[in-house]
């Protein structure tokens, strides 16, 4: 991996990943809760099931013999979602913590394992 370049993120960490049940902290979808379909450390963004929904032009292809305007997700930043406390339902931080020679996560908020 070469150097990174000015205003680029060289830490590809996120603070959730697939199947986490995330809500959104800022924007218009603000509130809205889902789960984490896919996560894309490279470029801080994660795609929540049933958050910002946008339409896409499909071009007609084997699998899609109509072509046409789909709905689908779209990928919000990392930033803009925090992980729900699985004991309040409320968003929360996440520490890392080693519990039995593991590394886990755990909620800031009630301190339960996420992982």
């Amino acid at each position: 991996m070469s150097k990174p370049k000015a205003g680029e993120h060289h830490n590809f960490k996120l603070h959730v990943k697939k199947g986490d049940t995330v809500v959104v902290t800022r924007g218009k979808h603000k509130g809205q809760t889902g789960t984490v379909l896919l996560a894309l450390p490279e470029d801080q963004k994660v795609v929540v099931e049933g958050v910002n929904i946008v339409k896409k032009h499909v071009k007609p292809n084997p699998g899609n013999s109509a072509g046409g305007i789909e709905e689908r997700e779209g990928a919000l930043h990392a930033s803009k979602v925090s992980l729900v406390d699985p004991e309040t339902g409320k968003a929360t931080r996440v520490r890392k913590q080693v519990v039995d020679g593991k590394k886990v996560r755990v909620a800031v908020a009630s301190g339960k394992v996420i992982d």
